[in-house]
């Protein structure tokens, strides 16, 4: 299987001695659904944000696919922060207008569908819309690129129950079988049965790198147990 991101000797450091993270090394395949886990302060959004070249590192490579950070890359990966960064005053259907512009591998079609299905009005303007609606109404922008790399931040936080198993098939269903998603959360009982693998994050350190079966065989447990015992939580 191809390296589709590729880090080494990452390290972010801010003033004085705090380490953000620190000489972190991971390899991620694609066809793989990753889960990002850590508690707060671990370095997950740190990570997230190297990886998309929104911060830059003390120390450390990246690569994407193969390539360094820059336009190469950044055609490889779609992100979802897990904040609204959409403009408030668009209408949904001039967004997806807007991604067919920006991004050459934009799916306008499939994003349709994705809303309809949602049973989003595409002629809603962005402000009329619920939190949990403009997450979903992101989170179709994001999945209906052709990209090689999805980093998803908390993509599930902010809806309802009844909307997770949705959302989560919808992830499962819209990324080819060659590409990556990169999952952070801290719904892990949610998630847990669309993982493939597993990354725990602890004070900037990479101290779990595991597939879920691996977790399940050896360790016993659940993905959300081990979590527990590992940060005592």
């Amino acid at each position: 299987m191809n390296e589709l991101l590729k880090i080494e000797g990452l390290t972010k450091r801010y003033s004085g001695n705090l380490f953000a993270l620190n000489d972190l090394h991971l390899t991620l395949n694609g066809g793989e659904i990753v889960g990002l886990l850590g508690p707060n302060g671990s370095g997950k959004t740190t990570l997230i944000k190297l990886v998309n070249d929104c911060l830059y590192p003390t120390a450390g490579t990246i690569l994407v696919n193969g390539n360094p950070l820059g336009p190469e890359s950044k055609e490889d990966i779609a992100y979802l922060p897990d904040c609204t960064f959409l403009n408030e005053s668009m209408r949904v259907n001039n967004l997806l207008n807007y991604y067919q512009d920006f991004y050459n591998n934009f799916d306008k079609d499939k994003a349709w569908n994705m809303l309809r299905d949602l049973g989003i009005n595409q002629n809603a303007r962005m402000k009329t819309l619920s939190k949990g609606t403009k997450e979903k109404v992101q989170l179709v922008l994001t999945m209906s690129r052709n990209a090689k790399l999805y980093i998803l931040d908390e993509p599930i936080g902010g809806v309802d129950p009844a909307a997770r198993d949705y959302i989560l098939r919808t992830i499962l269903s819209n990324y080819s079988e060659d590409a990556t998603v990169l999952i952070s959360t801290h719904l892990i009982a949610d998630i847990e049965n669309v993982l493939d693998r597993v990354l725990f994050l602890k004070q900037g350190q990479l101290v779990l790198n595991s597939t879920v079966d691996e977790i399940r065989s050896e360790k016993g447990k659940s993905v959300d147990a081990l979590f527990r015992e590992v940060f005592q939580c």
